[in-house]
């Protein structure tokens, strides 16, 4: 074979090579198409039977010089790189990444706002315990204008299976009714698909706990509430995780949801988690979703509330979370990290002498 031969057969696997590449990029073109009704309809993305045929029809085809593993392996290739494109197409076309996604006015929750570029205080036990401490604290947190919802844990996770795990739905009707009495919307957690309903009932907001953010048969039938959610950030998710786990709410309707940073988990022994302050400016920059802080689940003490509240709110958080009880010291739950009514007074004079 001369020169010009071999000249001519590589510009033929040029012009081939060229060919493939159009085919290629038509080909993703068409299954980002696919895709984008597959959103639309609510469906999977991902079609592992639909995928296994198509291997089976090509590899059946394979009459060249490849072998049908070849074949096989080559168009892996091709459809993983397919996912990739999706995924990647996915995450840039999130719901919540909508900037008008949010009212300009801010999220509404009962006869409150969050995010109208005011701060908003949610305080209360971490476990409602009886009428008479939900009436005392509730009364307090009242004649704070920063108070904005009381919070309170009516069914409680526990990583002790021995320890306090709420007064359930009688839990519920108690931080109701103070919220009530007082003027302040209330938010509590909750755990499953089967006391959704019940909690939603009684709750003006719900809250998604670190623990459920992963739970997307919990965050699917939250979204086909149209009830507000304040979603936590797991303990070991990434950004990106928790915005994904947003998208669940969002995808079923629900659009009223509030993000919150609660601390992540690391090696340092002297907070109880590590506070992620670069997350607040960074979920700010990516959705337009209102975003707090909660204070007492991020450091679980609650000698550093004022400093890491007021850092807090200088990277932009719309909001703070803060566990008040009017007697931590025989609190049922989490009584080390909750501060008593006359901290809370104090916490706040502190936020508002660092603005």
């Amino acid at each position: 074979m001369n020169d010009s031969q071999l000249s001519t057969l590589r510009q033929q696997v040029d012009d081939i090579n060229g060919k493939l590449l159009e085919l290629l990029q038509h080909r993703a073109t068409v299954v980002l198409e696919i895709a984008a009704r597959k959103r639309a309809m609510g469906l999977d993305g991902y079609d592992p039977k639909r995928e296994d045929d198509m291997l089976h029809k090509l590899m059946e085809r394979s009459e060249g010089p490849f072998s049908r593993t070849e074949v096989r392996d080559i168009f892996r290739t091709i459809f993983r790189a397919s996912l990739e494109i999706q995924d990647r197409d996915t995450k840039d076309n999130l719901r919540v990444r909508n900037k008008d996604l949010v009212p300009p006015g801010g999220l509404r929750v009962g006869s409150t706002v969050i995010g109208d570029g005011t701060t908003a205080l949610m305080a209360g036990p971490c476990s409602v315990e009886t009428a008479e401490q939900m009436d005392t604290i509730a009364a307090a947190l009242s004649k704070i204008p920063l108070v904005k919802m009381l919070r309170g844990g009516a069914f409680k996770p526990r990583t002790n299976p021995y320890s306090f795990q709420g007064l359930r739905e009688e839990g519920l009707v108690l931080l109701r009714d103070a919220g009530r009495k007082y003027g302040l919307p209330v938010v509590t957690e909750v755990l499953d698909t089967s006391t959704l309903d019940v909690v939603a009932e009684y709750s003006d907001m719900l809250q998604v706990g670190a623990r459920n953010m992963y739970n997307t048969e919990l965050l699917k039938a939250i979204g086909k509430l149209r009830k507000p959610v304040l979603l936590k950030r797991g303990f070991m998710a990434t950004l990106e995780e928790f915005l994904l786990a947003a998208e669940y709410i969002a995808a079923g309707g629900n659009e009223a949801i509030v993000l919150c940073e609660r601390g992540i988990r690391t090696f340092e022994p002297w907070t109880r988690n590590t506070l992620d302050i670069s997350a607040i400016p960074i979920l700010k920059k990516e959705t337009a979703l209102p975003v707090i802080v909660d204070l007492s689940h991020a450091l679980g003490r609650s000698d550093i509330l004022a400093p890491c509240g007021r850092a807090a709110l200088a990277a932009g958080a719309d909001g703070l979370m803060v566990e008040v009880h009017d007697r931590p010291d025989q609190a049922l739950s989490d009584g080390f990290q909750q501060v008593d009514l006359d901290g809370f007074a104090a916490f706040v004079r502190a936020l508002e002498v660092g603005k």
